[in-house]
C-alpha cells in the first residue's frame, strides 16, 4: 500500500510523539515511586564550608543512582536516575558531584559507606570494573525514611578510578574513627 508522503510523514509525526509520551510517563511514574522511598539528598554546602580538597576535581560521568546493593533499582526521584557528564571532588566535608543540567550532588563525609569497583549498574554497563560506586546513607527528610543508596561515576581518564576510590575510602574511614559508624570497604 503506498500512501501519499505527506499522510506518511504525518503517521510517523504522531507515532514519535505517542513514543514521547510513553517514555516521558515511565519517567515519572518511576519519579513517583522512588520519592516515596528516597528523601531528598543534602544540599551541598556553601564553597568554603567544603573545607580542604582531598582530591582536585576530577571528569567523569554520573551513571545513576540506585538503592544500595541493587545495581537495578535505579532511583529516578530528585533527579537522582538521570545520566549526565558531571566533575567530582573530595572534600573533608564530602563528596561533591557538580552535574551538568542538573542540581549538584553533594554525600556528606558522616554519610559514607564506602567505595569500590563495578562492571556495571542501572543499565550501564561497561566491563572490568570501569564504573566507581559510593555507597552513602539518605538522610530521612521528615517525610521519607533514611536509606542507604549506591551512586554510580565513570572517570574519564582510567587513572582516576582508584584515587576517587581512595580518597573516598580515607574520607569515610576517617568520619568512622569520629563516629563509630561501621564502614563498607569493598561492594
Amino acid at each position: 500500500m503506498n500512501l501519499p508522503m505527506p499522510v506518511a510523514v504525518g503517521i510517523w509525526i504522531v507515532l514519535g510523539v505517542l513514543l514521547l509520551l510513553v517514555v516521558l510517563g515511565g519517567r515519572r511514574r518511576l519519579a513517583r515511586r522512588t520519592g516515596r522511598l528516597v528523601p531528598a539528598p543534602p544540599a551541598p554546602p556553601a564553597g568554603s564550608a567544603l573545607g580542604a580538597s582531598r582530591l582536585e576535581p576530577v571528569e567523569a560521568t554520573y551513571v545513576s543512582t540506585t538503592l544500595a546493593g541493587d545495581w537495578l533499582a535505579r532511583v529516578g526521584a530528585h533527579g537522582l536516575g538521570d545520566r549526565a557528564s558531571a566533575t567530582v571532588s573530595v572534600h573533608d566535608a564530602g563528596v561533591l558531584v557538580e552535574r551538568a543540567g542538573a542540581a549538584p550532588l553533594f554525600l556528606p563525609a558522616g554519610a559514607l559507606r564506602g567505595a569500590g569497583l563495578a562492571p556495571g549498574m542501572a543499565g550501564k554497563y561497561v566491563g572490568a570494573d570501569g564504573i566507581v560506586v559510593l555507597t552513602w546513607h539518605a538522610p530521612s527528610d521528615g517525610s521519607v525514611p533514611a536509606v542507604d543508596l549506591d551512586t554510580g561515576l565513570r572517570t574519564r581518564h582510567p587513572a582516576d578510578k582508584s584515587r576517587l576510590v581512595d580518597a573516598v575510602r580515607h574520607l569515610a574511614a576517617a568520619t568512622a574513627g569520629a563516629t563509630d559508624t561501621p564502614q563498607k570497604e569493598n561492594l
